[in-house]
């Protein structure tokens, strides 16, 4: 007998995670984190209606249904404007979602864009199935601390990505608000990202994880699903609503076509979610308006504080405001790096930071000597941000300016 065998996909370690695996619950402070501040339990139950905190207590732990629970599909659709529930796929996570979508719609005749820096996932997988451009975020220095894409920042240039396409791109991933830079595309680059993608029927998988925590919601970015045909907009109450525990993710598009193949590929990977964690996601979709406008809040606190700390030391740090989500890609411009910059920081004092060596791609070069740094968190933040000020007047004392 014949066997056909066929080599398998290889996928580098997730350079990010195995940072984590070192440092995260070991770190006296974890000032990198990507995801809002968090909530007990108890907490979230407190915000439920009565019925809703009933079909908690007395859910049937069996399996669930392959594309979520009726009732938080339904939710999850009234957060959107064009989009059903019949057209909303509940994943287990973010990840599964960019694990699964590449794989459903690539072959290895195939070509996708992605931007980079990015999460890593979103290049890796992928690459693992065909070829891929990596698109350079393009960088300006800015002019002086404060808020505004004025001040320099990041972009994506759509002339580049224009050229980037080949007659065989399926694919184009983004990821707004942009993680680790906070930026977020305008409306007439998106217009005009459409319209490209449109020309060719390509697909755009839109990482929207952090929408709904822009620091000022008049720069909110309309969703790809709801604008796009063949948008693919990734969802998660991970990161914008604090809630990772619980695992629970989604995708929605117009093709419903192509979110039946996704269900049949999730049969292969978690086959359905949690069912107490689908009602708990359920009931924070409900209270989103609070949840969301109290994290806004301590993100808007603590990027205010993280400038006065900047402010005290001229020269040393270029920075522009992110404007969306809770982490932003600082440039270090001492004479060490920010390799050894981070890397003294957290053997020293116990501030965990995240250096863009970790942001390294297998497609371009990366900025080097930025670090990724997190302030979604509340208490957390503001104890690490007094270890690092404490570190920077210990190392830099001639960088220093006293306050007015």
């Amino acid at each position: 007998m014949n066997l056909k065998v066929t080599a398998p996909r290889n996928m580098r370690d997730f350079g990010l995670e195995v940072f984590f695996s070192k440092w995260e619950f070991t770190a006296r402070h974890h000032m990198t984190a990507s995801d809002l501040e968090s909530m007990s339990l108890s907490d979230l139950l407190a915000m439920a209606s009565n019925e809703d905190r009933k079909a908690f207590e007395e859910l049937w732990l069996g399996y669930t249904e392959t594309w979520g629970a009726p009732q938080l599909r339904r939710e999850i659709s009234s957060t959107y404007d064009q989009i059903p529930a019949d057209n909303i796929l509940c994943m287990a996570g973010a990840g599964e979602g960019l694990f699964a979508i590449p794989n459903v719609l690539l072959t290895r005749d195939d070509h996708a864009i992605v931007p980079t820096p990015n999460y890593q996932g979103a290049e890796t997988i992928p690459l693992s199935i065909c070829e891929v451009t990596g698109l350079p975020m393009v960088y300006s220095s800015p002019s002086g601390i404060g808020s505004g894409a004025e001040k320099g920042g990041w972009r994506i240039d759509i002339g580049q990505l224009r050229d980037a396409i080949r007659p065989n791109t399926k694919l184009i991933s983004l990821n707004f608000p942009h993680n680790p830079t906070g930026t977020l595309m305008n409306s007439n680059d998106l217009a005009d990202l459409v319209s490209i993608a449109r020309e060719s029927g390509i697909y755009i998988l839109a990482d929207e994880v952090y929408r709904g925590v822009e620091l000022d919601p008049i720069d909110r970015m309309p969703q790809i699903a709801d604008v796009y045909e063949r948008g693919v907009s990734l969802n998660v109450v991970s990161k914008a609503y604090g809630l990772p525990g619980l695992r629970i993710g989604w995708i929605a598009s117009q093709d419903r076509a192509f979110l039946q193949r996704v269900e049949r590929f999730k049969h292969y990977l978690s086959i359905c979610n949690s069912g107490p964690a689908e009602i708990l996601a359920l009931i924070a979709l409900k209270s989103r308006h609070e949840i969301l406008a109290r994290n806004r809040a301590i993100m808007l606190e603590n990027v205010l504080a993280l400038e006065r700390v900047f402010d005290m030391f001229p020269g040393l740090f270029e920075w522009f405001r992110p404007l969306g989500g809770c982490v932003a890609f600082p440039k270090y411009c001492g004479p060490d790096g920010a390799e050894a910059f981070t890397g003294k920081l957290i053997e020293e004092s116990g501030v965990l930071l995240l250096p863009s060596s970790i942001y390294s791609s297998d497609l371009s070069e990366t900025p080097q000597n930025h670090f990724r740094i997190g302030f979604g968190r509340n208490q957390v933040f503001k104890e690490g941000l007094a270890a690092m000020a404490a570190h920077l007047e210990k190392h830099y004392p001639d960088h220093k300016v006293a306050p007015d």
